[in-house]
């Protein structure tokens, strides 16, 4: 084995279990503990010797030697859980990883994220109040990108994702006459550079429209000859929706493409370019195969009508992405009394067996002002403005953030079970909600078993005293310095 992660939570499931991988795949998936007491001939063995890129980790100290966990787990209850003859023996491993009891979930997927215009606060003239705003500010701005602007700020938001837990990532990169194929250069120069730490979709993305933009639809076949993954639309960005949409189609056919749209972002209930869509898509056979972003006029919409829409767009097989850090922000702004919340109705559509995933989608420019590009973060928002607040709402949600949203782009080899990709993030939760609620620092994150961030940290509150704190304290050195206000 090159990695045996031991002591591990899975969701779903009681007790502790141990990952093996070999080659960056999930190699060996065993129970080691059930409920109080140890698998007996369960325990992973081998010595700590660190993966290539590990050496000098922080945790080295918290991670333990084959002695150190044989003799943890001899002190533990064995009896009367596995016979002889079913005792599992574990090889040799070049990297031996505690996970302390904390919660191993599959990489996050982020589904819908615009690297290209991330990071602009410190550029805006002012704040957006409004969508079109936003669009008509971002268009002026893009004037002044370069490649290596583009890139800069990329790796900035890159860098948060991936000590977030993601290891999964489709971005859209505009293009048009403004910017040309520069977004779209940038991105695949990127894909390449972090494809040891992150698998990344490029979305060809016409943000200011095709037939509105003349010139773009040139722009974005040139773009997919070049190694764009997904055909982008936006309807809502031209005067001819329907026109847009069978263009994109036809582009998606002709390149053997998925499609992911932006789509219905507003409240006026009478906007519904989607069931537009979800027809398309049958007819095209691409059920599947299409994804959908914000759908928040979806929201307006009456129960009855609003449940026809969503039993539609199940039949066509489409994903649904919600972004609630934008839409929260932009969505209901026209409302003076009673303003929506301008979500789409993501429980109608899941009770119509609705793929409905989260999205970052902006950081930190006109669209949203907020974002960190944490996938916990955005589903902590939607669980509380979805009303998303029971047990069974925290897996939801972390469902959404995992298989749903790695289901949406198509990401294959995907889960923590056996011959899936080690694409994996730990979490010092000990379970779904914990991790919801708390949204704790990754302890630890692989990309095919490779280890690719981790993260420490040790906090404490004196004057508490120290059975209060849950964990041993160290000696202070000197006492705090108080600041009278």
């Amino acid at each position: 084995m090159d990695l045996i992660i031991h002591h591990a939570k899975l969701p779903g499931r009681e007790g502790l279990y141990a990952i093996g991988v070999l080659d960056g795949v999930i190699a060996r998936l065993e129970q080691t503990q059930q409920g109080d007491g140890w698998l007996e001939g369960a325990q992973p063995a081998g010595g700590l010797t660190d993966h290539p890129g590990m050496a000098g980790s922080p945790s080295e100290a918290g991670r333990l030697s084959a002695a150190d966990c044989m003799s943890a787990m001899g002190s533990l209850n064995t009896a009367d859980i596995m016979s002889e003859a079913d005792r599992v023996h574990w090889p040799e491993a070049s990297s031996v990883f505690d996970a302390e009891g904390g919660l191993l979930l599959p990489g996050f997927v982020e589904p819908h994220i615009h690297l290209d215009k991330a990071e602009l606060l410190g550029r805006m003239p002012s704040d957006a109040g409004s969508l079109q705003e936003a669009i008509r500010m971002t268009a002026e701005m893009k004037r002044g990108f370069t490649r290596e602007d583009i890139r800069q700020r990329s790796l900035s938001v890159l860098n948060r994702a991936i000590r977030s837990g993601v290891t999964h990532m489709r971005c859209h990169a505009e293009v048009d006459p403004i910017l040309g194929l520069t977004a779209v250069e940038a991105a695949l120069e990127l894909k390449e550079q972090v494809r040891e730490l992150l698998d990344l979709q490029v979305v060809v993305f016409p943000q200011e429209g095709i037939m509105a933009s003349p010139g773009t639809a040139e722009l974005m076949e040139e773009a997919l000859r070049m190694g764009g993954d997904v055909v982008g639309g936006i309807p809502y960005q031209d005067g001819d929706a329907a026109a847009h949409i069978e263009h994109v189609f036809s582009l998606a056919q002709r390149y053997g493409k998925p499609l992911d749209f932006h789509v219905d972002f507003s409240d006026h209930p009478e906007q519904l370019d989607i069931l537009t869509i979800a027809d398309r898509t049958i007819a095209a056979g691409m059920e599947g195969r299409v994804a959908a972003g914000h759908v928040t006029s979806l929201g307006s919409v009456p129960l009855e009508a609003a449940a026809r829409a969503a039993s539609l767009i199940s039949r066509a097989g489409i994903s649904v992405m919600c972004l609630p850090q934008t839409d929260l922000y932009l969505g209901g702004r026209g409302d003076k009394e009673h303003p929506r919340r301008g979500l789409t109705p993501v429980k109608l559509l899941q009770e119509h067996g609705v793929n409905v995933v989260i999205g970052v989608n902006n950081v930190r420019n006109p669209f949203t002002p907020f974002g960190t590009a944490d996938p916990l973060e955005a589903g902590w928002l939607l669980a509380s403005t979805a009303y998303m607040g029971s047990d069974e709402d925290a897996r939801r949600v972390l469902h959404m953030l995992t298989h749903g949203a790695a289901q949406a782009i198509g990401a294959e080899e995907y889960g923590v079970r056996l011959g899936a990709n080690a694409d994996l993030v730990l979490l010092p939760s000990r379970d779904e909600r914990s991790a919801l609620l708390d949204r704790p620092a990754r302890r630890a994150v692989w990309k095919r078993g490779r280890l690719t961030a981790e993260t420490i940290v040790q906090s404490y509150t004196y004057g508490l005293g120290r059975q209060a704190q849950g964990a041993e304290m160290p000696e202070r050195q000197a006492e705090p310095i108080y600041i009278q206000p």
